[in-house]
């Protein structure tokens, strides 16, 4: 593990991300009603965190209760208001009771963060099918039901003081591809032009549609990648460090609130600038890309 890696990943601890410096005022989100999916660890829990830091009334959800409880058990430790709803975003029928437990807990929902997913690095030409559907049907599919869903709920409940709702899905960078996981970077591509096209069709709702398209990124999923490819992360932009969870945390926040009220069917790419230079191979650099020793 890297010396870069290390330092950004110990800064993505819940205590870290409570205590960390933000731009934004305490009472940002004082009265709203904040969804995010995936909100257990990594970027969603940092995503959650930061609400709830904000002054937002928070629901978690994600498949792994424990890992939940622990995120909630923590904020409201600190004053604030935090529910879990264990929750399958791949399952239309978990989503709408998830969205039937919020309104009965709280009566509205303001902002969606859809950051729920999941992905394994391999060579895109030994994927088995079913690898490949899992992460399609979590990562496209999961996510559009989760936006279907948050559309159709505020349909249902229009802001009656004429406010606009706000759904960030949590993508990744298209531009340049992926190496390694093609099958994610496929499935965030489809939920990247969903958002640019329900952005128009939603907008009489009253509802922004964006997209945050992180790079390389500290967290706790850095087991899943071989060692020789993790050795090479800080070749994979031009700051030579990953990202941290807060920091695009930072960038969804500032798509949810009034900071991106003109901002719809937009992807926020925050990056380090690694889709201008840099190399990423997440299943470990071919030979065939190796430089002549």
């Amino acid at each position: 593990m890297t010396h870069a890696y290390q330092a950004q990943l110990d800064a993505n601890s819940a205590e870290a991300i409570w205590n960390a410096d933000t731009v934004y005022r305490p009472d940002l989100f004082k009265g709203k009603v904040a969804l995010v999916s995936g909100g257990g660890s990594g970027i969603g829990r940092a995503v959650a965190l930061l609400f709830a830091r904000l002054g937002a009334n928070v629901v978690i959800c994600g498949r792994t209760p424990e890992k939940l409880d622990a995120v909630v058990d923590f904020a409201r430790a600190r004053g604030a208001t935090m529910l879990a709803v264990p929750t399958n975003v791949r399952e239309p029928e978990q989503v709408d009771a998830l969205f039937a437990r919020i309104h009965a807990e709280f009566g509205r929902l303001d902002c969606t963060v859809n950051n729920a997913g999941g992905q394994f690095p391999q060579n895109a030409i030994d994927y088995a099918p079913k690898g490949w559907a899992a992460v399609i049907n979590n990562n496209l599919n999961g996510s559009w039901y989760m936006m279907q869903r948050a559309a159709q709920y505020w349909r249902e409940h229009p802001a009656g003081d004429g406010a606009w709702r706000s759904i960030v899905n949590v993508v990744v960078v298209t531009e340049r591809g992926m190496p390694g996981v093609a099958h994610t970077v496929a499935a965030r591509a489809g939920i990247i032009g969903a958002s640019r096209t329900v952005a128009v069709e939603w907008a009489p709702l009253g509802i922004r549609v964006n997209c945050v398209a992180p790079g390389l990124t500290a967290t706790e999923g850095l087991e899943v990648y071989p060692p020789e490819a993790v050795k090479e992360f800080p070749l994979a932009n031009p700051l030579k460090r990953p990202g941290t969870a807060l920091e695009i945390a930072e960038g969804c926040i500032y798509l949810s609130a009034s900071s991106g009220s003109f901002i719809t069917g937009e992807v926020l790419t925050i990056d380090g600038g690694g889709k201008l230079w840099g190399e990423l191979w997440t299943a470990g650099r071919p030979d065939y890309y190796k430089l002549p020793t």
